[in-house]
């Protein structure tokens, strides 16, 4: 007689599959608080309406994984790489709240983002995050006519 071994019920699983169910209620409040009207049968409110409807499906697909006991194992948590992005975001905040702009913090974030992932050239990864912020800047600012945080390297573009 074979038994299959009792699997528990992961809860971590199910509390991720409940985050994304609020978050997908969350996506779906705000779409309907939208005034924007659109003379086409699509408009604004259709991407968030997809959205909500993935974030629903991935939670149900979690909390049955979680029920089964499917869900794989996880890694211990690793905290220096957190730190390090939630670090060049808080900076990226507090840049442009200072009035330093879009384009510093967003150089700043990318290299702390990378050395989140291994890579050692913080500089390098600098350089190459000032680069993506100036095309991101001209993109959105001057080509989209997108407001971004000013700050002093804005203003000489």
């Amino acid at each position: 007689m074979t038994t299959t071994p009792h699997r528990r019920i992961d809860a971590a699983g199910l509390v991720i599959a409940l985050l994304l169910l609020a978050l997908a209620g969350l996506v779906w409040s705000d779409m309907t608080k939208l005034q924007i009207l659109s003379p086409y049968d699509l408009g604004p409110k259709v991407m968030p309406i997809v959205v909500s409807i993935g974030l629903v499906l991935l939670a149900i697909g979690n909390g049955i994984s979680a029920f089964r006991g499917d869900l794989p194992a996880r890694d211990s948590l690793d905290w220096k790489p957190i730190i390090l992005i939630l670090g060049g975001l808080a900076i990226l905040i507090i840049l442009i709240a200072l009035g330093w702009g879009f384009m510093i913090g967003t150089a700043i974030l990318f290299a702390a983002t990378s050395t989140a992932f291994g890579r050692r050239a913080f500089l390098v990864d600098l350089l190459i995050g000032a680069g993506l912020a100036v095309f991101v800047y001209l993109l959105l600012g001057k080509l989209l006519t997108l407001s971004l945080p000013a700050g002093p390297l804005e203003n000489l573009l």
